[in-house]
């Protein structure tokens, strides 16, 4: 709990609503880390639009979904242009789960549902953890 006090205090120093906080962030599979720019979508306007229209993604960047508590909803890819890989965190950034979805330009689009409860999401491009050897396990370090 003192570090999900932590990271709050640390995303939430932002200066309006609508504009997303870049932070560094550090992934971990225990033998190497990756440093990996992340914008926060730290509120529920900015976790709904999400990568929503993003046409590219560069290597190393993604996006943090932060709640304020712990939650249990999947994600979708309605309007997001590019595939996507996700990992769902525990509130001390250990990965429980990976799942990598593709994108929707359909009406009704599929959930990406981890089955399981979280504090945190993270979105890079598909195949990112993958290719960084990190898997479930792993650690996400915010500060």
């Amino acid at each position: 709990m003192k570090n999900i006090k932590k990271l709050m205090g640390f995303l939430f120093r932002q200066e309006k609503e609508t504009n997303l906080q870049t932070k560094i962030i550090k992934v971990s599979n225990g033998e190497m880390t990756i440093k990996l720019t992340v914008q926060v979508a730290d509120t529920q306007k900015k976790r709904d639009k999400g990568l929503m229209f993003v046409e590219e993604l560069p290597e190393n960047e993604g996006m943090l979904f932060v709640f304020s508590g712990k939650t249990y909803d999947g994600f979708w890819m309605k309007n997001t242009l590019i595939p996507l890989s996700i990992a769902f965190l525990d509130s001390d950034g250990k990965i429980l789960k990976i799942l990598d979805m593709v994108p929707c330009h359909e009406d009704e689009c599929p959930t990406y549902d981890p089955e399981l409860s979280y504090y945190y999401a993270l979105e890079v491009n598909l195949g990112w953890f993958e290719k960084n050897q990190i898997k479930e396990g792993g650690l996400v370090k915010f500060n």
